[in-house]
């Protein structure tokens, strides 16, 4: 039986020692969010003091604030964020000339072209956070499979931080010793996302969601006022399941009041599923060494044919703005990215294709942005058109109930007269004279 303990301890580098392993022209993919190692990634600009040239790093979602993120030379360091998060959106204001987004769905997380990096020749290197060894030589990915575990399938160069306080989880998570290039031993806590308070609006918008998800179905939600408010609303309900892109502590809070079992899922009944998981540390400590929890491969966690098959498949899913023919701009402010597409599409469509399914659009009926000259405005989120520039994240074909604090709509199979009219009747009252006046103007449109 190989010695599991030697062959670990001949992989233990220091971060200085693993940071030199990187070679000119990799391509280094970082873990999703959580699950992303910090300590590699804080130290990963040091590069540029090594003659290290064409360094590419990919994240996606990431919840720190990272040298590479400001490095400002391309010819030695580029950031390919998939899924942007506060920090990059923070950078791209500065005209970091090095920062792109690359657009991807989730459900692609894994497949061979995923990234673009193979085509180019690169070597691949992935950078993740572990939990520690078994006595059987596995680790574990702990708090994401949505593309790691594939890119060391496909045979990436793992170097990874082994942190005592990750936890370990299953499903497509395991990873064995003997998959591993290098490691640094580290011992932190994982990033945690704060819980956010949902206010009344945040309820209004839940009330109109939660009296259409009967017993039995099965839910998709994230994080944020209307999820956290959505969940509350639940808690009476029974026999739901999970089978979601995002674990949060949403999911943690219905199966310990008895709402979620998972009993009338038609997929891995009695599990709960996701592909990457982030909260609090009442999350984390839920899901380790908890084999009713499965972290999975995005690629098939996300399949709209997959979340389809599930028994009343329910998304729920926010907007920035959307527009009366019922485009949904999820992801940036006009041109300028502000995250990314994530699963919404994947979760809307597939969850239309479930029978009893339904996808639901939830966003206020109004925001309040700042000005060129400094002063606040109050502006509608239900728009005649979306801001010029604006990246539609989920088609006006594939929209189905579209919710604000003042009612829901069903959107799926209506004209786009029928469409305007609907949503008109969910914006802010002092706009829907605007809105509707917008309409008559333009009768060749609507």
């Amino acid at each position: 039986m190989p010695n599991f303990n030697a062959i670990y301890d001949s992989k233990k580098r220091t971060t200085e020692e693993a940071i030199g392993l990187i070679k000119s022209g990799d391509a280094i993919i970082t873990a999703l969010g959580a699950a992303g190692p910090m300590e590699l990634s804080g130290a990963l600009h040091t590069i540029v003091d090594k003659g290290i040239q064409n360094v590419d790093v990919t994240d996606c979602l990431p919840l720190a604030s990272y040298g590479y993120m400001t490095e400002q030379d391309p010819a030695i360091l580029t950031n390919s964020g998939w899924f942007y998060g506060g920090p990059q959106r923070a950078a791209a204001k500065t005209g970091a000339i090095h920062l792109s987004h690359v657009p991807q769905r989730l459900h692609a997380a894994g497949l061979k072209r995923t990234f673009a990096h193979k085509e180019d020749n690169r070597r691949i290197v992935l950078f993740a956070s572990l939990s520690p060894m078994d006595e059987h030589g596995y680790l574990s990915l702990s708090l994401s499979a949505t593309y790691e575990r594939r890119l060391v399938d496909d045979g990436a160069i793992v170097i990874a931080e082994v942190n005592k306080q990750m936890p370990r989880t299953f499903g497509d998570t395991p990873i064995h010793i003997s998959e591993i290039e290098a490691f640094v031993e580290t011992d932190y806590p994982p990033i945690e996302l704060p819980h956010v308070p949902f206010i009344e609006k945040d309820e209004k918008i839940a009330a109109y969601v939660a009296e259409r998800i009967t017993d039995g179905s099965t839910i998709q939600l994230g994080i944020g006022g209307i999820p956290n408010a959505l969940a509350n609303g639940l808690k009476d309900k029974k026999n739901l399941g999970i089978h979601t892109e995002m674990l949060t502590d949403n999911m943690v809070n219905l199966i310990e009041c008895g709402a979620v079992d998972n009993s009338m899922k038609t997929l891995y009944k009695h599990k709960t599923i996701g592909t990457f998981a982030m909260g609090t540390k009442k999350l984390y400590n839920f899901i380790n060494n908890n084999p009713s929890v499965f972290i999975k491969y995005g690629m098939w966690v996300n399949d709209p044919n997959i979340i389809g098959q599930n028994h009343k498949m329910q998304s729920i899913n926010t907007a920035i703005e959307i527009d009366l023919f019922g485009q949904c701009a999820s992801e940036s402010i006009g041109p300028v990215q502000f995250s990314g597409s994530g699963g919404q599409a994947d979760t809307a469509i597939g969850a239309q294709r479930s029978e009893g399914g339904r996808s639901f659009i939830c966003l206020y009926s109004t925001v309040s942005i700042k000005r060129k000259d400094g002063e606040r405005e109050v502006v509608s989120k239900i728009t005649p058109m979306l801001k010029e520039g604006s990246v539609v994240t989920l088609s006006r074909n594939d929209v189905d109930y579209v919710v604000t604090e003042y009612g829901i709509v069903s959107l799926r199979g209506r004209s786009i007269r029928e469409r305007a009219e609907l949503l008109i009747s969910i914006a802010h009252p002092d706009f829907r004279d605007e809105l509707r006046s917008h309409v008559r103007k333009h009768p060749e449109v609507y």
